[in-house]
């Protein structure tokens, strides 16, 4: 599914690398996170990126990804995320809205692998 286009976040392109590397990291490492929709939406894309290359199961891939989410985060998605998703050919995240956050309004949601 189309999530939009990218988006900046006011951060400089480094800084958006380090977001989508944490917020990716916490995704595999917990199943599920709360943030927010726009954060939510840009990691979608992200992370569907990620299982496709992880799907190859090959050394090359495993070191395409070790370059992008740490090592921790890379076992436990080619070993464990990874064949969930074997029949499925995208769609891996599922956006669940939650709210506005109270202190400043922004919308809410969970992002959580689908299956």
């Amino acid at each position: 599914m189309r999530r939009g286009k990218q988006r900046k976040f006011g951060r400089k392109m480094g800084q958006r690398k380090v977001l989508y590397r944490a917020l990716a990291t916490a995704l595999i490492e917990h199943g599920k996170i709360k943030t927010t929709e726009a954060k939510a939406k840009s990691l979608s894309g992200y992370i569907d990126k990620l299982i496709t290359s992880a799907k190859k199961q090959t050394l090359a891939a495993r070191r395409l990804l070790l370059g992008q989410i740490g090592g921790k985060a890379v076992k436990k998605l080619m070993t464990d995320v990874v064949p969930r998703f074997e029949s499925r050919k995208g769609g891996y995240t599922r956006i669940i809205k939650l709210g506005q956050r109270r202190s400043d309004s922004a919308p809410m949601v969970i992002i959580e692998f689908t299956k």
